[in-house]
């Protein structure tokens, strides 16, 4: 009876690896993502050209930005491939690429994350929050690590994962429940934060040109998206939590705590540092709060004095890449890191050199995006589409709901998510802005599907160096025993996420500053 039950584990277990290798050797057959907007953009160009002559057009009721009114616009197809069109496109190039809205607005915000990552101030934080935490505390204090750390991008990968591993241990406790701890918490809680980070601007700048396609004036804002990430954080904290000690860790065979490693604590020199950062913070946000708060402060709307509309908000990358930059800065002084301005310079260039792939992934998904918008395809599918949906009755949340699940299966093929919302974002948020619902509504519906499958995505660029991970600690373990850990995860992610957005919707609730729910067409 043992024999046979043993072998209906093996066969059962045989059944998900062979299915999770096959979802694998689907994502490796994709093309590499900017190879994927150079395909797209040559379907755009040929599907331009069979429309144009078939003579495809949709009128609708939108805005017209010669008269600034609500009016009955028609809109065909457009021939890219017409001798206008074709002069158009190679003229446009360049400016396609630098107007990108993401470009900008990512390249300044790294400035500051690079040289706080880059002295080591962020990696010491999480260390040193690590080290002090209290035995009761550790698995929640591991997972909003994880989340918090993706403020700087891949350093919670790099740093917070191994070491949750190390950090149960030290209270001996199961390391590969650290490591599923901190990898839920780091790729899972990847839309979750307390503060604005380098995914914000990017995520803004994409749906800010798709909105554009509607309302030409429509800016959606980094911080579009705040209110519903801060309470996230707290929701995949303790979701996080109790994922790993109610169900993970029981599972787990016993481990062998023999010579394991221990958690230590901070250097004398980055103690220091921290000592310096935390002074310079606090120095500049008394500064900025001087500079806001005051009913009449120069960084206030200087006709209404409202905080919305002000210099402040429309400058609030700048001044999130000096909340990075000048702690980095003294930190760096402070732990010896920093000797010269050299030295800020250099790590400023080695910051910015990470962005290389993303540049070339963004030069190419501009093209796609610009051509996408010239050819009038994303307003004839987005007009076309809210009007079936809308004919159907298929609106509302039952239409986020279906629209969040579906980004969640797509991200297991296309683990990118710069790539997925470049592809994503010129026909659904206009599509979804036709009926009633704003940009920053779709973003965030977009951003919880792809945030919940982060950590069963084999495709996703960091899945791998985890999986070498928890080798370290089981040397039989791969892709299939990774997944089957990070699964249940995925699963309560995902349907508490959308509890969260469904209670939010229900209420009425902005997703961030001057981020309602509903857009109004007229």
């Amino acid at each position: 009876m043992a024999k046979l039950k043993e072998s209906n584990e093996i066969e059962k277990k045989g059944f998900i690896v062979r299915a999770l290798d096959r979802v694998e050797r689907v994502g490796n057959a994709l093309p590499d993502p900017a190879t994927l907007f150079i395909i797209l953009a040559i379907i755009t160009v040929l599907a331009s050209f069979i429309c144009a002559k078939a003579g495809v057009s949709v009128t609708y009721e939108g805005y017209n930005s010669q008269t600034g009114k609500i009016e009955e616009i028609t809109v065909a197809a457009v021939n890219l491939l017409s001798p206008g069109s074709i002069q158009h496109m190679v003229t446009t190039v360049v400016s396609n690429f630098t107007n990108f809205f993401a470009l900008g607005v990512v390249f300044t915000i790294i400035l500051g994350v690079g040289v706080a990552d880059g002295t080591g101030f962020m990696a010491t934080i999480l260390k040193k929050v690590a080290a002090v935490t209290p035995k009761r505390a550790v698995t929640a204090v591991v997972v909003f690590l994880g989340i918090m750390s993706n403020i700087a991008s891949s350093t919670g990968y790099v740093v917070l994962v191994p070491l949750g591993a190390i950090l149960f241990m030290a209270f001996k406790r199961h390391p590969i429940a650290g490591l599923a701890a901190a990898f839920a918490g780091v790729s899972g809680g990847w839309s979750a934060n307390l503060l604005i980070g380098t995914n914000d601007p990017m995520f803004a700048g994409m749906s800010t040109q798709a909105a554009q396609m509607i309302d030409p004036n429509y800016t959606v804002m980094p911080v579009a998206n705040w209110y519903f990430l801060f309470v996230s954080t707290f929701l995949i904290t303790v979701i996080g939590t109790l994922v790993t000690e109610k169900l993970i860790e029981p599972r787990l065979s016993p481990f062998d705590f023999e010579g394991n490693e221990t958690v230590k604590d901070i250097s004398i020199d980055e103690k220091r540092g921290i000592r310096f950062a935390g002074i310079s913070a606090l120095v500049y946000i008394i500064i900025m709060l001087i500079l806001v708060l005051p009913t009449n402060s120069i960084l206030r709307n200087p006709e209404s004095g409202s905080i919305l509309k002000s210099p402040f908000m429309n400058g609030i990358i700048f001044f999130m890449m000096l909340l990075f930059l000048i702690p980095g800065i003294f930190y760096g002084i402070g732990a010896k890191v920093i000797k010269s301005d050299k030295d800020v310079i250099a790590l400023m260039n080695k910051a910015i050199s990470g962005l290389s792939s993303f540049m070339v992934l963004i030069f190419f998904a501009a093209q796609f995006t610009a051509f996408f918008n010239y050819s009038n395809l994303g307003t004839i599918i987005s007009v076309s589409g809210a009007n079936f949906l809308e004919s159907v009755g298929f609106v509302g949340l039952p239409l986020i709901i279906c629209f969040i699940i579906l980004t969640a299966f797509i991200n297991i093929f296309i683990a990118v998510d710069s790539a997925k919302w470049a592809i994503m974002a010129p026909i659904f948020v206009p599509m979804f802005m036709r009926l009633g619902l704003s940009p920053e509504l779709t973003q965030i519906a977009y951003r919880i599907g792809d945030s919940s499958t982060n950590i069963i995505a084999p495709l996703m660029p960091f899945f791998v160096l985890t999986v070498a991970f928890f080798q370290k600690y089981d040397k039989k373990a791969g892709i299939g025993s990774v997944i089957s850990t990070m699964l249940p995860y995925s699963f309560f992610f995902l349907i508490g996420w959308i509890a969260l957005f469904v209670v939010w919707y229900l209420l009425g609730l902005p997703l961030g500053p001057g981020a309602p729910l509903l857009y109004n067409l007229g």
